[in-house]
């Protein structure tokens, strides 16, 4: 009654059902037969530990002797004495029972947080950037590209081909960006890897003379710059990537201003509701989604044995998140449905 009352009022079933903890499948079943049909097992398993050996378990994990050790440590330890008591994954499903299967000991716990989540509302708030390897005529000999996105738009607003990976560079690069697109002082947030070119010194001095703040990621997490990522896929999966390596300098950096022209321009893509990266960075792309509603409300209207439901969502996306916490994207997906 709960599932189909939430899906009343707008909510997904497999939504509704995790929020419950039931299977999509076991609510479908249900709805036919809500008789119980599970036999057994009707007997205790002989090879199953008493209430006394689970407390021998807990008294000799928590001992002074072997509270910092680890069940697959203590039960060796207790063979060399010659004693026997359970297994090692009976000693850890006892242990995390009683939630004794924490941290122990004086070293401090390991900590893997996620960079803080940002939202981007329009552009030149969140850039995110990263530089990926283009093949060189000569094995081993590669050129770099340097490749800055706003996360809002997916608009490269940046970019640039050179013989190494040089802090210098990307300083420079960042610069004429905010020049170009008249980033204000204290607007922009910068996100990245952790590259030398991204954490070296001339790099985050230049961030501070122009009042952009640094983000960057967890060490050999590659999904915390996920635009970037997505990014240099576009780039080396398009149809016009050469086979072959470049055969120049000259080469690959005619290659990119092509690439960038036809990304910005021409490229409808699928994360902002299939306009280009120029019409939304404009804000051109309100009117051009308007059209888009009106030309399927229109064909509604002309026939509407087409469509079970409402036609296609074309409602502009408002906000655009980075490295936004599970738990909080989950409530906003809940919300929208």
């Amino acid at each position: 009654m709960l599932i189909e009352e939430a899906i009343d009022n707008g909510c997904r079933r497999p939504i509704a059902c995790d929020d419950l903890g039931v299977n999509v499948k076991t609510f479908k079943r249900w709805k036919i037969d809500t008789e119980d049909k599970r036999k057994g097992p009707k007997t205790t398993p002989e090879n199953k530990l008493t209430e006394e050996e689970k407390e021998k378990v807990v008294t000799i994990s928590t001992s002074k002797e072997f509270m910092d050790l680890p069940p697959c440590q203590i039960v060796p330890s207790l063979a060399d004495k010659g004693v026997y008591i359970a297994s090692e994954s009976s000693f850890y499903r006892i242990l995390k029972a009683n939630k004794l299967l924490v941290h122990r000991g004086k070293s401090k716990k390991a900590s893997h947080n996620r960079p803080a989540p940002l939202v981007a509302t329009k552009p030149n708030q969140i850039y995110s950037w990263d530089i990926t390897f283009l093949r060189g005529p000569i094995t081993g000999k590669f050129f770099y590209l340097y490749m800055f996105m706003d996360i809002f738009s997916r608009k490269i607003v940046g970019y640039e081909v050179h013989e190494n990976e040089c802090m210098i560079k990307s300083s420079s690069l960042i610069e004429k960006i905010c020049r170009d697109e008249g980033v204000e002082e204290n607007e922009l947030t910068l996100h990245s890897d952790n590259g030398g070119a991204m954490k070296g010194a001339t790099m985050l001095a230049t961030l501070q003379r122009l009042g952009i703040v640094p983000s960057f990621s967890r060490p050999r997490v590659s999904d915390d710059n996920p635009y970037s990522e997505s990014l240099f896929k576009t780039v080396k999966y398009c149809p016009s990537y050469p086979d072959r390596p470049f055969e120049s300098f000259e080469n690959a950096t005619s290659w990119v201003d092509n690439f960038v022209d036809w990304y910005n321009n021409k490229h409808l893509h699928s994360g902002i509701k299939f306009v280009t990266p120029n019409d939304r960075h404009e804000g051109r792309d309100k009117e051009i989604l308007e059209r888009r509603k009106i030309v399927y409300q229109t064909e509604k209207i002309k026939n509407p044995n087409r469509w079970a439901k409402e036609t296609r969502n074309w409602n502009r996306i408002e906000k655009v998140n980075l490295n936004y916490l599970q738990s909080e994207k989950e409530v906003d997906t809940k919300k929208a449905s």
